[in-house]
Order: structure tokens, then C-alpha cells, then sequence
């Protein structure tokens, strides 16, 4: 990995740079600029907005040379604001940063930064499957990789930081951007994205862990509504992702959350921006702004008075760097001058910033815009969709794929000359496919048309080349959120001709209410959007064999159509491959191992879901007429194969409490292929203090067994594991019995074992033990 802090030598230059600067000089390092574009003619101007309230943002804004005046932190989004190829965009990025290195007295670089939440989100750039599917592949090696290959990317044209990934914990399934988030298992998130964090800095690119804390926990699953949560879910479910990617990830920034938690915003809480970050977890890197948080602070929450006001509150609280434009923290000069803002702050969050250009060789003599191997400033030109890349996209959607049912419907044969229907909105619309951040739906999507930039078949084009011999009909039945039932009959009509028929529904990601997924695209409730369900009841009463493919950023209520369906099917928005991966599942030329990272509910009212609830948050016999158990539960998924786990056994059966025990467990392939299980191991906390879930992730292994063969899993648990925060909010190792269960989901569960703590209670400090390493032995 890259090296973190700068040398002494660095230190030096950076603490000579701060005595030389202006008051003006300081406040441009922790700002930014926004060079977009003019809306495009004809181009509605209220869907070519990139923000809400973006009106009340337009005083602040300032024009390119006017921002650039003292020097500048960032620059934002170059690449990813409207299409322009790579070789405009490195063209245009060495224009910005010339003003800077040659027309400022400091001459000194920004940092460009840009989005990458489903690749680098840049014109003609992959799109990877989004977060949700990677938690799906349950296989953090695969994430680094593919994050590595997109941090190359943004590296070759000029780029330094990717606003990437959320360590959000989806709480509510109603929430748009569930799409954005790995899951709602604290494990997963913590170790699917710690892993895309390294591919990023390990290759050069700043990652930046959003969004501290507590977006994702909202009222309602509503996009910026408060956060209700208490101290001990705050600390035991929404923050250890985050620390996991800040200590073990190595993450260089991390980005506040737009929500107020309990009525304190995250972008003027000092207690979490520093207490937590910087004093305990040791966080030496630079926290960026939300777009626009700042402003928030007088604009939404109304804890300030003015926009200056909110900069110095904001600047106390630990945020180094205004995103996307500075509007606050250039008004601070007069609250330095008065002393109203000690300029010790000002000289703080300024020494962070210098620090990581000096890291990023920003200071160097001799630097460049673009490096000479990514075509030079404004050179040759760079292939962001490259055929490794597009191998690697479909290597993570054919991982994410999730199985939920089959009652022997798949595979179907690909030699088949059969009548294959597929109807549905997701059959013939490719963006479909593609995530919230996907450059296609998040800036194409308000451009004129433009298609997608890159090849992305649709699910149609997919089946045709899956099954060439087939008659595949294509009727898309309704569309994907508008109540229109015109069509239906027609999509009736051909699943009657067919000998199978797909049924193809979810979702098409956007921005602000112009998709059913993604940023403030926020669902009344969990039925599908628009008509799909009654197309599904419709095209279900013709008799033809139904297999039901959700392709969504949420997980949708299945119940009133599992029963029957053939088989269904879950993909959570795939990528540009996804066609071919869907296709591939159907087949049986992808042998399906992907596993659930958010359960699937019964009814659309069965949110949030009842994992990692205590026991009265799963109880219904006799307390409730209501049952909150999901259709498909956490961790859930099938394969053409099968698989049997036995012989669970455990080193020892009591530790102290900062001990250790090692579980093993043997997976046996039991049916006809080769093929992926992902082997879980649970933790049951049986008397607690204080209420625990009924049981929580503590390790997993996606292993690939051969038809009749078998491995051995090794889990290494430390007591640090079992640990929660206790009645005294302190976090604690409490002595007493716990049962780990191994198996297949959350809910299926064939092996336990019990073991005690032992010893007095164990206050458990900085540093602890966040991960249960996993290894595969000789079976025996």
C-alpha cells in the first residue's frame, strides 16, 4: 500500500508552506471548485439539477478564475459532470491545475476528486455492479480487485480521490440509496468495504468513507431525515464499519453524513468528527465535506445563523475540506481576523490537506497534471472500458447473482429451440442494470441522448445470444414506475405462446425522484414499483412456467408471487455484464453462489427486517398478528448443486476474555458440479446485560468445492468478537455462554457448539480485534 504519512522532509515543506500563507491562501486549500456545465439546450432545467435545494447554492457559487484566485483544495468531478472522452477530460483537468501551478502565488495543485461507487463514473467508463451486488459476491477479493482496476483508471487521467465507498448499514429497505450500501450486516459492510478500500489505495487513489455516520439509519427510510437511534446501536451497528476501514482498510478520508443524529448534525459534531475519528480510532487523514452539508447547517438544520457561521462551526467540528464549491469557508477571514475563529483551527485542517498532496507527490518539483503513462497533459488517449475491465465486470455480476428459488425450472437448456417470452421492463431497457452513480443514469440520464456511453446489452439481447436455437419474444408489459396497464394484455398474450417465460421487474436507478432506486428515491414501501405486480399475478394466471428475475437496488416483497414461480431470481443492479450474467444463471453455464446481503420480505409493509434484532424484534406467536420474518432471509441463496456442512468443532470450549478459539467446519459437495458455498458462522450471545440480537455475523467464506469433494473451514475467533456496549456505554468482553452456529444463511443453520467466557468483565479498549480470519484446510 501506498505510504500514508508523509516523510519528515514533508512535514518540513508543509509547515514552511503554512508560515508563508495569506489568511486568504489557508481558507482556499480547504475549499473547492466546481467547474459544470451549462444545461444542454433544450435540457429541462428541473431535472438538470445535481442536487436539491441547488437554487439556494447558486450565491456562493463563483466562477472558475474568481474560486482559483488564492489557490485552491479541490477540484470536483472534471470527468463526471458531463461526457466528455478521456482525452478532453485530461485536457480540461491540466487547464484547471495550470491556473493554479502558474497563476497563484502558492502554485500549488488540487486534488481532483471524483465519483466511483460503480466504477469511475466518468464517460465511456465501466460500470461495475453496484455495492449492493458486490456484498452479494460475498468475496472481498474480488471487490479489491475490481476496485484496484478502477482506481488504475481514475489514475491514468490525473485523478487522486474516489468518493467512494458508503460504510452505511441499510437499516431500511424503503431507503434509496439501499442500492449504494453492501447489506445490512455491520460484518459484511465492514469487510466487503474495507476490501474496495484497499484496491483503491493500494493503487493510488484516496478513498473516502461515507457517509459518517448515520445516513442510512433515517426515519422512514427518507432521504436527509433525522436519525432516531441510540448510543449502543449508533456504536455497535453504524460505526464499526467504518472503524474497520479506517484501521485495517487504511483509508485516507472520509466524508460526513447529511443527517442529524438526535438532533446534532454529523457536519458540527465534534465529538464524532474528532473524538472518535481522529482521538480514538487514530485518523490521520482529511474529512471532506457532504456536497453542500455545510450550507445545510443554516439552510435545513437551522443550528446557525449564516453561511460564515456554519463554516466555523463546521471547520471546530473536524471538517477539513468544503465540498463540491467553498461557499462557507472563504467568508472566514473576517471570524480569523476578529478572533472569533482561532486560526489554529484554520492552520489544522490546512496542515492535513498539504500533508496528503505532499503524500500524493502534489508538491513535488517536476509534477504533472496527467501522468506520462496515462497519454501525457491532454495526450493520447485511454481506454476506461477495456476488455480486462469488462471481464472483470462480468466476473463480479456471475459472482452476485443470487438464487432465491428453484422448483426444477433451472437451468433451461441453452440448446433448446423452445418459446421463451420475456416480459417484464427490465427486458429491454439496459440502464436497468446499472446503479444510482453509473454515469449513464447519473449524468446521461439529464443529458441529450447519448445512450449509455459503454456496451450494455439488455436482458433480450443477453437471452438471444444465451439461447440461439430459441424463439425468445420480448413485451415489456408495463413500464418501470408508471401505472400504465396497457400493455399487459400483450405481455399476457405472449407468455401464453411460451414454453417458459422470464419475468423480468425492479428497478431504474436516478437521481431525485427520476428513478424508483438511488439517491432521494425513496419508497412508500417495498411492493413493486408502478404495475410490475400486477403484470407478475397477470402473466402468473396463464399457466406458463414462470421464472420471476428481480433486477433492483432494494429487495422487493415477493411473497404474494413466490409460491408460484418456477424459480426467482435475484440481481441487484449487475452492471454493463448483467445481461450476460442473468443469461448465464438461466443457462446453467453460471453455476449460481451468490447469497443475499439484505433479506427479501414477505409483504411490502416488512420493513425494517428483523436481522440482528433481539429476540422480541423477530417474536410474532401470540404478541402480534403480524409476522416480520422475511421470505428470504440474510445470507440466503441456492446453487444447481448442493451442499451438506458437518463435523463443527471448536479448539476449546471456554476462553478468557481477550482469548481465542478456532471452529471448524467441513463443506461437502454433495450433488453433480462443481460450485461456490458461502459457509457462515453466527454468534448467539445467550444472556446479555443488555438486549442482543438473537444472532449476528461473525465470519464467512465463499469456497468453491468440486461435485463430490470437500474442504475444511477454519474460523479464528477472538473474545473481542463477542464484545457490545454495556449499560455503562462503555464497550465490554462480558463473561458467560454464547453458541456459534455454521451454515447456510441466517436461518438455516444445521451445526452449533457452545462456549463459555470466562473471568471477570473486560473493558475493551482502542485497537481491538475487528475480524475473524478464515482459512481452508485438508479435510480430513
Amino acid at each position: 500500500m501506498p505510504e500514508h504519512t508523509p516523510p519528515p522532509a514533508d512535514d518540513e515543506r508543509v509547515e514552511a508552506l503554512i508560515a508563508s500563507m495569506t489568511v486568504e491562501e489557508k481558507l482556499a486549500q480547504l475549499s473547492s471548485s466546481w467547474p459544470r456545465p451549462e444545461p444542454e439546450p433544450g435540457q429541462d432545467a428541473g431535472e438538470g439539477g445535481v442536487a436539491p435545494m441547488e437554487d439556494a447554492f447558486q450565491e456562493g457559487h463563483r466562477d472558475y478564475e474568481e474560486a482559483s484566485e488564492h489557490g485552491l483544495g479541490h477540484l470536483t468531478r472534471v470527468f463526471g459532470s458531463a461526457p466528455v472522452s478521456p482525452r478532453e477530460g485530461r485536457a480540461r483537468l491540466a487547464e484547471l491545475q495550470k491556473r493554479l501551478t502558474d497563476g497563484t502565488r502558492t502554485g500549488i495543485p488540487a486534488i481532483a476528486h471524483e465519483e466511483c461507487l460503480t466504477g469511475f463514473t466518468a464517460y465511456g467508463a465501466t460500470v461495475y455492479p453496484a455495492p449492493l451486488a458486490w456484498a452479494a459476491a460475498f468475496s472481498p477479493e474480488l471487490v479489491r480487485r475490481m476496485a484496484g482496476a478502477i482506481a488504475r483508471d481514475m489514475r491514468a487521467v490525473g485523478v487522486h480521490q474516489g468518493l467512494a465507498p458508503l460504510m452505511d448499514v441499510a437499516r431500511d429497505p424503503r431507503w434509496g440509496r439501499v442500492e449504494e450500501t453492501m447489506g445490512e450486516d455491520p460484518y459484511l459492510v465492514g469487510t466487503t468495504g474495507t476490501a474496495y478500500v484497499r484496491g483503491l489505495e493500494e493503487n493510488g487513489i484516496v478513498a473516502t468513507l461515507k457517509h459518517f455516520a448515520g445516513y442510512s439509519a433515517s426515519r422512514a427510510g427518507r432521504n436527509h431525515a433525522p436519525v432516531s437511534v441510540g448510543p449502543r446501536e449508533f456504536a455497535d451497528v453504524l460505526l464499526p464499519p467504518f472503524e474497520m476501514a479506517v484501521r485495517e482498510g487504511g483509508a485516507r478520508s472520509v466524508m460526513n453524513s447529511y443527517s442529524d443524529v438526535d438532533g446534532l448534525p454529523a457536519a458540527a459534531d465534534e465529538e464524532l468528527l474528532t473524538g472518535v475519528l481522529r482521538d480514538r480510532w487514530g485518523f490521520a487523514g482529511t474529512v471532506v465535506s457532504d456536497y453542500w452539508s455545510i450550507p445545510f447547517l443554516d439552510l435545513t438544520h437551522r443550528v446557525t445563523a449564516d453561511r460564515a457561521e456554519s463554516g466555523a462551526l463546521a471547520l471546530r467540528a473536524g471538517i477539513d475540506v468544503e465540498l463540491p464549491e467553498g461557499d462557507a469557508y472563504p467568508r472566514l477571514a473576517a471570524a480569523v481576523a476578529s478572533g472569533a475563529l482561532p486560526l489554529h483551527l484554520v492552520d489544522r485542517a490546512v496542515r492535513r490537506v498539504l500533508r496528503q498532496k505532499a503524500g500524493l507527490g502534489l508538491l513535488d518539483p517536476g509534477w504533472r497534471a496527467v501522468p506520462e503513462d496515462g497519454g501525457g497533459d491532454g495526450g493520447g488517449d485511454v481506454d476506461l472500458d477495456s476488455p480486462a475491465n469488462r471481464a472483470l465486470a462480468r466476473e463480479a455480476a456471475e459472482a452476485s447473482v443470487v438464487l432465491l428459488e428453484n422448483r426444477g425450472a433451472l437451468p433451461l437448456d441453452p440448446g433448446t429451440g423452445a418459446r421463451i417470452a420475456l416480459v417484464g421492463p427490465c427486458g429491454a431497457e439496459p440502464r436497468t442494470f446499472l446503479g444510482c452513480y453509473s454515469f449513464p443514469n447519473h449524468v446521461l440520464s439529464r443529458s441529450a441522448d447519448r445512450g449509455t456511453g459503454v456496451r450494455v446489452d439488455s436482458l433480450a439481447e443477453a437471452l438471444r445470444a444465451e439461447f440461439p436455437r430459441a424463439r425468445v419474444e420480448q413485451a415489456d408489459g408495463v413500464p418501470v414506475r408508471e401505472a400504465d396497464r396497457s400493455q399487459i394484455p400483450a405481455a399476457a398474450a405472449a407468455a401464453a405462446r411460451a414454453d417458459v417465460c422470464v419475468v423480468a421487474v425492479g428497478d431504474l436507478a436516478g437521481l431525485f425522484g427520476r428513478g424508483t432506486s438511488g439517491e432521494g428515491c425513496d419508497a412508500p414501501d417495498l411492493a413493486l414499483p408502478g404495475a410490475q405486480g400486477e403484470l407478475v399475478e397477470t402473466v402468473l394466471a396463464t399457466g406458463t412456467p414462470v421464472v420471476l428475475v428481480c433486477v433492483s437496488g432494494r429487495p422487493y416483497a415477493l411473497g404474494a408471487y413466490a409460491e408460484g414461480c418456477a424459480a426467482l431470481v435475484q440481481a441487484f443492479l449487475p452492471g454493463e455484464e448483467g445481461g450476460a450474467a442473468i443469461a448465464g444463471v438461466l443457462s446453467g453455464r453460471v453455476n449460481p453462489g451468490g447469497r443475499l446481503p439484505i433479506g427479501v420480505p414477505r409483504h411490502p409493509g416488512g420493513q425494517p427486517a428483523p436481522y440482528l434484532a433481539p429476540p422480541l424484534g423477530r417474536a410474532s406467536a401470540g404478541i402480534s398478528d403480524l409476522d416480520p420474518s422475511p421470505l428470504y432471509p440474510f445470507g440466503h441463496g441456492r446453487s444447481y448443486t448442493s451442499f451438506a456442512l458437518s463435523d463443527l468443532r471448536l479448539s476449546t470450549a471456554s476462553i478468557p476474555a481477550d482469548g481465542e478459539l478456532a471452529a471448524e467446519v467441513t463443506v461437502r459437495n454433495t450433488g453433480g458440479r462443481d460450485g461456490d458455498e458461502v459457509v457462515q458462522l453466527y454468534l448467539t450471545d445467550e444472556t446479555a446485560q443488555v438486549t442482543r440480537p438473537e444472532r449476528e455475523l461473525v465470519g464467512y467464506a465463499r469456497i468453491g468445492v468440486p461435485a463430490g469433494g470437500a474442504r475444511r473451514v477454519r474460523f479464528r475467533l477472538h473474545a473481542d468478537r463477542t464484545s457490545f456496549t454495556g449499560r455503562g456505554g462503555a464497550r465490554i468482553v462480558e463473561p458467560g455462554a454464547f453458541t456459534l452456529a455454521a451454515g447456510h444463511s441466517s436461518e438455516d443453520l444445521p451445526l452449533s457448539a457452545r462456549f463459555t467466557v470466562t473471568g471477570a468483565p473486560r473493558t475493551v479498549g482502542e485497537g481491538r480485534v475487528l475480524t475473524t480470519p478464515v482459512e481452508v484446510v485438508p479435510a480430513g
